[in-house]
């Protein structure tokens, strides 16, 4: 039996490579699912996204499976509670942006009717096809990204970097970066 040829990127590790065949590079239009990436990529900001991905259920649990209107109302004892866990990453910044983040998400909710609405907007409801030849090839930004990330802290949000905003685009597939020999690149 003939493997798969997948992302260079993800080649190696199996929660990578599940991740990559399952989730990565998917359209995605569900406002919950859009908050739980645009979470953990946060969270991922100077980190690598496998480490965060091993913690992802730890963050699921600790951040009450990503229910933003229930973040949005944490109190100064649920954020302590959340530096203290060691199944999560801990950083003060980011524990406070997230709380923060699902405030102003729920705003954009609010102004848009929905967060994928908004989201979605900057790309007409259209994945962005493109065509690289190796995952390296890849931007940490574009002028899009920038954009986006410009107007969502605008907005309020918080640890929503060009670079970051650019990883939440391929992860949940408004811009599609599979390599043009991935198994994925015409599924997605």
């Amino acid at each position: 039996m003939q493997s798969k040829h997948r992302c260079g990127w993800c080649v190696g590790d199996d929660l990578y490579e599940a991740y990559h065949d399952q989730e990565w590079g998917v359209p995605v239009y569900d406002d919950d699912t859009l908050f739980e990436f645009l979470i953990l990529e946060t969270f991922q900001a100077g980190l690598s996204w496998i480490t965060v991905l091993r913690k992802r259920e730890n963050f699921r649990k600790a951040f009450d499976n990503f229910d933003y209107k229930t973040i949005a109302n944490y109190k100064q004892a649920k954020i302590d509670s959340l530096l203290q866990d060691a199944g999560i990453i801990r950083n003060k910044l980011k524990v406070n942006a997230t709380v923060t983040n699902a405030k102003a998400f729920m705003n954009v909710q609010q102004e848009f009717g929905s967060f994928s609405k908004y989201i979605w907007g900057f790309v007409d409801g259209k994945p962005i096809k493109n065509t690289l030849k190796n995952y390296k090839d890849a931007p940490a930004t574009t002028a899009l990204s920038d954009a986006i990330s410009k107007d969502l802290k605008k907005r309020g949000f918080k640890f929503v970097g060009s670079t970051v905003i650019y990883a939440h685009m391929q992860t949940t597939g408004m811009v599609n970066d599979h390599e043009v020999g991935c198994f994925r690149y015409d599924e997605v």
